[in-house]
């Protein structure tokens, strides 16, 4: 691969998933446009990120990164950013507790716009439009106008995006997200849920560790890590003609960082090692993901390590598997032994999501819990055989009860599907449905522990 990297060469290799403006010179002037604005985040805070995936690398931390599927700019409201950053707040808890280690938490926000899709056009009875591809690019609605991409929609998703960072930090500095709050949230969850009295246990462990930490006098006026909390922004980089326009040079030490958001990654779609976006990220030193999915050969997925992080920086790449889970036992271990008999330290997520959509008798796209459940469990399994850290788990949820995806401790079936299917793309697990996954991931931790690692619960 060429060592030659600037913010644009992108633009001379193959690129697929790339939508096809109409008018070339409106396209100019909106990245024009948003190159002369501010960043959205900041040289300084990508690194802070990177330092603690490289904990997670280690086995001395565990990745939490959740969100919308695509985030809708109808869906602009306060209270619905609220809610999911409250969400993952519950969630970060519990599994603190489980893996007896400082959890990184990553949102699937600010950013999340764009999306992939399998086909370039769809058909609704008898008329073919091309597909959605997120509010960034066009519009939802089964219109030709809506369906045309526009390049103004990137200012949209700029302007949108800085006002969610700007409320995330609030919350996330502000006592929003005091340990003790957060804790009380999940008291109520517990106390309304189904499998109560499985969850009783963990829930009780927390209350004694809260008040030993109070009674040694460790509160939130004195420990600003019990009061706030690290939150970083995560997004698939793929409208890149967005993220070229966002890419700034950080006047400290003359890196190029794409400046969108903290953690961005490539999709598996886009990971062709000669392909465009492979070819953006390898230059940006934002800690960066990629997909590993079913069709991924070892050979393939050392070769874009290679590409990605040639040197070997821990914390740097962070590989998210999305197998499905009827494939991850028998298609993931081969990866793992490749990477490890390489050497090469990166952190692994399960996204238990893509490889379990399944379509109801409506039509509408869904996914079963214990689907998810069972391909968590497995990708725990295949690092306890080889002796490797499963590093953390990547799940498209949201804060509201929404009914996309079937199962669950109150038992969503696919009848409750219509009730509240809001999602214009995949089907996200909702508040309760998340917060329980976290209850029976934290007992996976919990039974897989290393007994060096120590308890950490200030480090939420």
């Amino acid at each position: 691969m060429n060592a030659q990297w600037t913010p644009d060469t992108w633009r001379g290799r193959p690129i697929r998933q790339a939508p096809t403006y109409p008018d070339a010179a409106r396209l100019a002037q909106a990245e024009d446009r948003l190159r002369r604005y501010p960043p959205l985040v900041f040289a300084g805070e990508a690194r802070r990120l990177k330092a603690a995936l490289a904990l997670a690398a280690e086995g001395r931390a565990f990745v939490l990164q959740g969100g919308d599927c695509a985030e809708s700019y109808t869906d602009f409201t306060a209270n619905i950013i609220r809610d999911t950053f409250r969400v993952l707040l519950q969630m970060a808890v519990v599994l603190t507790f489980g893996a007896s280690v400082p959890v990184v938490k990553l949102g699937r926000m600010a950013g999340q716009f764009a999306k992939p899709r399998s086909s370039d056009t769809e058909t609704v009875d008898g008329q073919t439009l091309p597909s959605y591809r997120g509010d960034i690019i066009n519009g939802p609605e089964f219109t030709a106008e809506a369906r045309i991409p526009d390049p103004a929609r990137m200012e949209t998703g700029y302007f949108q995006s800085a006002g969610t960072l700007n409320l995330l930090r609030a919350f996330a500095s502000g006592g929003y997200a005091d340990l003790h709050e957060v804790h009380r949230w999940n008291l109520g969850f517990v106390a309304r849920s189904p499998l109560a009295d499985r969850y009783a246990d963990l829930a009780h462990r927390i209350d004694e560790t809260l008040a030993f930490m109070q009674a040694c006098g460790i509160t939130s006026r004195n420990t600003p890590q019990i009061h706030e909390t690290d939150f970083y922004t995560s997004h698939e980089a793929l409208l890149l003609p967005y993220e070229q326009a966002l890419t700034r040079v950080d006047s400290t030490s003359g890196d190029w960082y794409a400046c969108s958001a903290h953690f961005l990654w490539i999709g598996d779609r886009t990971r062709q090692v000669d392909g465009a976006h492979v070819e953006f990220l390898r230059g940006v030193k934002n800690p960066i993901g990629l997909k590993v999915g079913p069709t991924t050969e070892a050979d393939d997925l050392l070769r874009l390590i290679d590409a990605l992080n040639p040197a070997d920086e821990p914390g740097r790449l962070t590989l998210i598997s999305r197998m499905g889970a009827e494939k991850v036992e028998r298609l993931l271990p081969p990866l793992l032994r490749a990477v490890q008999r390489a050497g090469r330290r990166v952190v692994w997520l399960c996204d238990p999501m893509h490889g379990n959509t399944i379509s109801s008798n409506g039509g509408l796209k869904t996914r079963s819990f214990d689907a998810i459940l069972a391909e968590v469990r497995a990708f725990f399994d295949a690092h306890s055989a080889e002796g490797s850290w499963a590093g953390g788990v990547h799940v498209e949820m949201t804060g509201r009860e929404v009914t996309e995806c079937i199962g669950g401790a109150h038992g969503l079936t696919m009848l409750n599907l219509a009730e509240r299917y809001e999602t214009f793309c995949d089907p996200r697990l909702n508040a309760e449905q998340s917060l329980e996954l976290a209850f029976l991931v934290a007992e996976e931790l919990k039974a897989r522990r290393v007994p060096a690692h120590t308890p950490s619960v200030a480090a939420q």
